[in-house]
């Protein structure tokens, strides 16, 4: 199952909520040279490069799906590229902005990952990097523990993506010994006012079950997807209901060499 646009951008409002917070962290002066890490569709790439007005803007995704969405955001000051992470780090190239959105939960190894992202910032640099909190955010509880479970353990043979986030105070450790600055830290309350379980089940449809999709037949992934419902429905009880999305937002700067 390859990443939709469709079904992930069904939550645009709330999706783009913490993009907005995280583009208000970044010093616009002296931003010549950005990467945008996981970009998608690109069109978050394109109103980033409306705030650095003076900026050349690399956005770098893996999804051939997403990037077919960018073409229409394509300019002389912003560009798009097919690309792994592990790619721009194989890269010597640096840049004054290393922008990610919701793109590093996706990636393993965090306290070897966040010291090699910081190391292809010039002086001055800026690092800026938004992720959904997992471990604290309940629909990603109830999914991982159904997915532990037979017969959906078997359909995956054993297969789990669990979250490689760490805690905010290991965060903070990566930042300041990489030789960071200005160093900031917040996890943030997203709301979804759900009105039923379908809608809690759409919001992580498009993130979250795409792996496990990815290995299943259809006849399972309806199977796992009922069985969800369930237990959204078994947790919540009483709808609309409240889902408090929980996010990592950090920033930091290299110093002035």
């Amino acid at each position: 199952m390859p990443w939709d646009p469709d079904t992930y951008n069904q939550f645009k409002e709330i999706r783009y909520r913490p993009f907005y917070d995280l583009v208000a962290l970044i010093d616009p002066s002296d931003v010549k040279t950005v990467v945008d890490l996981g970009c998608g569709t690109g069109e978050q790439t394109s109103i980033l490069s409306q705030k650095l007005s003076n900026a050349h803007i690399t956005g770098i995704d893996s999804s051939e799906e997403m990037l077919k969405e960018s073409e229409r955001f394509v300019t002389q000051k912003v560009r798009f590229r097919k690309a792994s992470i592990q790619d721009f780090l194989n890269e010597s190239s640096t840049c004054d902005l290393v922008f990610s959105n919701a793109a590093l939960q996706w990636e393993d190894s965090h306290l070897q990952l966040f010291p090699a992202i910081i190391s292809r910032l010039k002086s001055n640099g800026q690092l800026a990097i938004q992720m959904p909190y997992q471990k604290e955010n309940i629909l990603n509880s109830i999914l991982l523990g159904l997915v532990n479970e037979e017969p959906f353990s078997v359909f995956l043979n054993e297969y789990i993506r669990d979250s490689p986030l760490l805690t905010i105070d290991e965060y903070a450790t990566i930042l300041f010994q990489a030789g960071l600055e200005n160093i900031s830290i917040a996890l943030k309350v997203y709301p979804l006012i759900a009105k039923d379980e379908m809608e809690l089940f759409k919001f992580i449809s498009g993130s979250a079950l795409v792996p496990y999709f990815e290995r299943l037949n259809t006849e399972q992934q309806n199977h796992l997807s009922s069985t969800f419902l369930v237990r959204i429905r078994q947790h919540f009880k009483n709808f609309p209901a409240i889902y408090p999305f929980k996010r990592l937002l950090m920033y930091g700067r290299k110093p002035q060499s």
